[in-house]
């Protein structure tokens, strides 16, 4: 199996330990994206996968409108890695069946449903808990187990919308914009993570596991600090700010000659670092500008004194010149600059794996490395049902006498 690793050499020496999550059985009965991405992660560090798919497939398979060589997405190639695939039909009695016996297997099971399906399903958490009470079961929906919102279908969008995060996203008086990327999609995906391997630590000392409840409503929420704890504050809503920031300033995209640039000077001292490279010692006592709260009070007024001067020069000269003054400062970067730099490049956040169709096929690197046992792509996406006759042939094992 291909890939790229930054640490593979650094690494050497551990490759041949045992990867964390080894050893646990995962069910991955979710589809699209905060419930896949969830489970590829605990993949990446060891964890089997089984991906319990109906006979028609992930819906992700045929998304995103362009075609592969093969049936499946980039998006499911993507979110699926290092998982097994096998078909079940789950409203067959005889496929159900075979489903509670590799729940008996399983530590850990994921599940996007909408509240209430699983239960018509018979594999709600108490059917699941009663074969097998070590289960950890997660549940991923748009609004919550309960709640009057509940019965509801949840995406991204209707989350980010409803949550409160697109009332601050954008610039104010302006059409409503979503965030850029799935903020509440990928939120879940990690707060349900981080609930499930606390459940399974906690599992392995009592012996009895739990029902999670996740939510992408719930988990976007969780974003609002600064913007909550303002309200809260002040009694008053917070507002688009663009890309400037409601507790320092200067702290956003700024435009210099040719194009924007992002920096921020966010303290006294970075000011004064600001001031001196910009040839405006004027500006530390001006009344406007003297104090951080001045300088947000009159934000507008300030970033436009600053855009004067940075109009002298192009933004990839002003970003060499504030960061050898230590002045953080950045490019606006397009996904291919970014992913095809020399730092995405060297932190290996693209990486190619082998795929029995499609031949060679980029996945997005690995999000956080593991520095002693660093992950590995053990197993590409898996076509539909591709594990089918291996995973029965185990179950079966699993029921002959000794």
């Amino acid at each position: 199996m291909t890939q790229t690793n930054t640490n593979a050499k650094n690494n050497a020496k551990t490759n041949n330990l045992a990867l964390p999550l080894s050893g646990i059985r995962v069910l991955d009965v979710s589809q699209v994206m905060a419930g896949p991405f969830a489970c590829m992660l605990l993949a990446d560090l060891g964890a089997d996968v089984i991906k319990v798919e109906p006979p028609t497939g992930d819906q992700t398979r045929g998304a995103m409108g362009f075609k592969m060589k093969g049936p499946d997405s980039m998006g499911f190639l993507n979110m699926n890695r290092n998982k097994r695939s096998i078909t079940l039909d789950l409203k067959a009695d005889e496929d159900r069946e075979f489903f509670y016996e590799l729940a008996k297997t399983a530590d850990v099971i994921v599940e996007n449903y909408r509240p209430g399906v699983v239960q018509r399903l018979k594999i709600d958490y108490d059917a699941i808990n009663a074969i097998n009470p070590k289960i950890v079961y997660v549940s991923i929906s748009g609004f919550g187990q309960s709640g009057p919102w509940a019965k509801r279908p949840g995406f991204d969008l209707m989350a980010q919308a409803m949550s409160g995060v697109m009332s601050v996203t954008g610039y104010a008086g302006e059409k409503p914009v979503k965030a850029g990327v799935p903020v509440a999609d990928i939120g879940c995906a990690l707060f349900a993570t981080y609930g499930l391997l606390s459940a399974y630590i906690g599992a392995q000392r009592t012996g009895q596991g739990q029902h999670i409840d996740a939510s992408l409503f719930d988990s976007v929420m969780a974003f609002s600090i600064w913007d909550m704890s303002e309200y809260w504050g002040t009694g008053v809503p917070p507002t688009p700010l663009g890309t400037s920031n409601k507790m320092s300033a200067p702290y956003q995209a700024v435009k210099a000659r040719d194009d924007y640039f992002v920096m921020g000077a966010t303290n006294q001292k970075l000011w004064a670092k600001l001031c001196a490279l910009i040839e405006r010692p004027d500006l530390l006592e001006h009344e406007s500008f003297a104090t951080v709260s001045l300088r947000l009070k009159n934000r507008e007024v300030l970033i436009e004194t600053l855009e004067q001067e940075f109009a002298k020069r192009d933004s990839e000269e002003w970003v060499e010149l504030m960061l050898a003054a230590g002045i953080p400062a950045g490019p606006i970067l397009s996904y291919p600059e970014a992913f095809e730099g020399e730092h995405g490049t060297h932190r290996g956040m693209c990486m190619e794996i082998d795929h029995p169709i499609e031949g060679k096929v980029k996945n997005i690197g690995f999000p956080v490395k593991m520095l002693g046992t660093p992950q590995q792509v053990r197993r590409h996406p898996p076509l539909l049902g591709e594990h089918n006759e291996e995973i029965i042939a185990e179950i079966n094992a699993l029921k002959e006498p000794a």
